[in-house]
């Protein structure tokens, strides 16, 4: 049996038409430049190397990004880990351009999606942006307040930092 997401606005990372009735957030990072450095970004991203070096847990149904594929993501260690499930919304993957975006399922502490595209500009800078909206979910995200938000940022710059650093030429 398949869950059912746990907001209505399923893809709205991918028009950037973000709905009203959530947080909205956009980190852009510049993580290398040229074609090397778009590769290296765009496989760390595609096949959750980048997540894993932030560190978080990732427990993806498939190796590599693909539209409906399950992932849960853990924060935290140990028995204070929390575990949000999730399922990949939408990917993109063309030369210049990759990305994809994952939308929150029952059991997740917020409601909505976050999206992580590498694209390289025409001056061959290769550049992370990280764009979500959300909402608490439950009770330990409403308790969480204003710190959430901030939470947020945060892993999304840790985000560009480590992609980065995965760009590089080898």
């Amino acid at each position: 049996m398949t869950q059912e997401f746990t907001y209505a606005e399923v893809g709205a990372t991918q028009t950037l038409d973000l709905p009203d009735g959530y947080s909205h957030m956009r980190v852009r990072t510049l993580v290398g430049e040229g074609p090397v450095a778009m590769r290296n970004a765009a496989d760390a991203l595609m096949e959750f190397w980048m997540h894993r070096a932030i560190p978080v847990r990732i427990e993806a149904s498939a190796r590599r990004v693909a539209p409906g594929i399950s992932v849960v993501v853990g924060l935290g260690i140990g028995p204070l880990r929390l575990k949000a499930p999730c399922r990949v919304v939408w990917v993109e993957d063309e030369e210049k351009r990759v990305g994809w975006a994952y939308g929150t399922l029952p059991g997740h502490p917020e409601e909505g999606e976050e999206a992580f595209v590498v694209h390289m500009d025409d001056t061959g800078d290769v550049w992370l942006t990280v764009t979500a909206f959300s909402r608490p979910g439950g009770r330990l995200v409403r308790l969480g307040g204003p710190l959430v938000p901030f939470m947020q940022r945060a892993y999304a710059r840790r985000c560009g930092a480590v992609l980065r650093r995965l760009a590089r030429p080898h």
